[in-house]
């Protein structure tokens, strides 16, 4: 699959999931459905990956 695919189906994920909730939702009810949808989708998913920043 080429980058523009993933873009399209998580982006349409994304649209979907939030018409399914409608707004007013903390961040992470979104996130947990985005992640179930994305997972269903096939595609490999990871969620709050943590990683090193120098300041």
């Amino acid at each position: 699959m080429i980058e523009n695919e993933i873009t399209g189906q998580i982006i349409g994920a994304a649209i979907e999931v939030y018409k399914a909730l409608g707004p007013g939702l903390l961040e992470s009810a979104y996130k947990e459905c985005l992640f179930y949808k994305l997972f269903k989708t096939g595609l490999f998913v990871e969620k709050e990956k943590s990683y090193a920043v120098n300041f």
